[in-house]
């Protein structure tokens, strides 16, 4: 959520940061509601005023025993006046909080500009793409080759989107997870963490997935039998570990030799995908249900950029100790998430598309998601601060090994697997 003083005091400013990422603030209308709500607020305090004189004079004559009853007349009706514009105060409050809910972060000053993907920016490849002397098999070919990757079956008991797998590549799909948290613990210092699947709406809009992406999440409705005035409570699944993550820390106050807080998370993660076409989502590329391992920072607000480039770093640590060639990209504004200020995409080689694809996403949300949620860190001076949250996919299992499998893959259809991944997670195998 963005800084309520800066949408007072500079709103022209806000839309003109807000316009760079192709959002149009509607000055007009927020100027309109707020003299809304300062007139009614207006008309509420000297109400009160009124009323509150006449109750110290009641009480005066009250004192001197004299009569009073066209004054108490007085202020039962003040106070029915009030009651309605308290509920009058409320809605039109609840107006103004719901519009700037929607209203996205803005983008940092270091955020390239321009209007959507195709103008990211490039800033670095890795790695060696290796030329092959056989015809390439894309990931989903390979897997029905080994009999291991099953989308068929899968639809019959969930629908499209759905994979299962199987043997060799089911460890590895686990293996590649394991892998991962490991390194994130191990080497960069995350508290591994196990986090609940299915989430309130409320910690949605706390991350800045709700109200924009409400058509991208799939939930549940839980009968509670036992709450005769609440009977239906409507659950998410996680989106992503993000969520659960960020929101552990819903209305707490850190204290700032604590920070930086680093977490990390393996869960399956739930989206709708049925919007979705084409052959870049064929496969394991876009499904219902994969799995994630996420990276999340709480960090100083003085800290936040510099973490933002680490956390992308121990994003591609993950890569580099796979040897999979892949390029890092700077988000621009027109492309960047809703809750983020900066971003960057890594995006890894698929050798049948002849092309990268992203696999993972890493953003600096500055304080935007601290508002929302009011995480907050005692500084030096014992002023309440809000602190900046930053995540990462650190990767998606799922895609991850479907680059595996095309980047590895052998003349004779078999899979050469990673020699990081071999001997400590593989079981020793050097094909699959």
């Amino acid at each position: 959520m963005l800084d309520i003083n800066l949408l007072k005091n500079n709103i022209n400013i806000v839309f003109e940061k807000l316009k760079k990422r192709g959002f149009f603030l509607d000055i007009n209308y927020v100027n309109k509601i707020n003299k809304k709500r300062n007139k009614i607020k207006l008309e509420k305090e000297k109400l009160e005023h009124y009323r509150n004189k006449i109750s110290k004079l009641i009480g005066k004559l009250r004192t001197a025993n004299k009569d009073y009853k066209n004054l108490r007349s007085r202020v039962i009706e003040y106070n029915k006046i009030l009651q309605k514009k308290k509920i009058e105060l409320l809605c039109i409050e609840k107006k103004i909080f719901n519009y700037y809910m929607t209203l996205p972060n803005i983008p940092h000053d270091k955020t390239p500009y321009g209007r959507n993907c195709k103008e990211n920016l490039e800033i670095y490849k890795w790695g060696e793409i290796k030329k092959y002397d056989f015809n390439l098999k894309d990931h989903v070919q390979l897997g029905k080759r080994m009999n291991n990757l099953d989308f068929l079956n899968a639809s019959k008991i969930s629908g499209s989107k759905f994979f299962v797998l199987k043997d060799k590549l089911s460890l590895l799909y686990r293996a590649l997870g394991q892998f991962m948290l490991d390194i994130h613990i191990e080497k960069h210092g995350y508290v591994e963490t196990y986090v609940p699947y299915l989430i309130y709406e409320e910690c949605l809009y706390g991350t800045g997935q709700l109200p924009k992406f409400y058509k991208d999440l799939l939930y549940v409705r839980h009968y509670n039998y036992e709450d005769k005035k609440n009977k239906k409570k409507k659950y998410f699944l996680i989106p992503t570990s993000e969520v659960p993550l960020t929101n552990l820390f819903k209305n707490s106050l850190i204290k700032e030799n604590k920070l930086p807080l680093l977490f990390t998370s393996n869960t399956p993660c739930f989206r709708n995908e049925s919007s979705s076409y084409g052959i870049s989502n064929k496969g394991l590329i876009r499904t219902k249900q994969f799995d994630k391992v996420e990276i999340v920072q709480i960090v100083h607000p003085e800290n936040s950029d510099v973490s933002l480039e680490n956390i992308t770093n121990h994003a591609e640590k993950i890569l580099k100790l796979l040897n999979l060639p892949y390029r890092k990209m700077s988000i621009c504004s027109g492309d960047i998430g809703f809750s983020s200020t900066k971003s960057y995409d890594l995006e890894v080689w698929f050798p049948s598309k002849n092309n990268y694809i992203e696999i993972s996403s890493c953003s600096n949300m500055s304080d935007f998601q601290s508002r929302r949620i009011n995480i907050k860190f005692l500084d030096k001076n014992k002023n309440k601060r809000y602190v900046h949250t930053l995540n990462g996919s650190g990767l998606a299992v799922g895609r991850t090994m479907a680059a595996i499998l095309e980047n590895y893959q052998c003349i004779d259809g078999k899979v050469k697997v990673p020699k990081i991944l071999k001997n400590r997670y593989m079981k020793g195998l050097e094909f699959i």
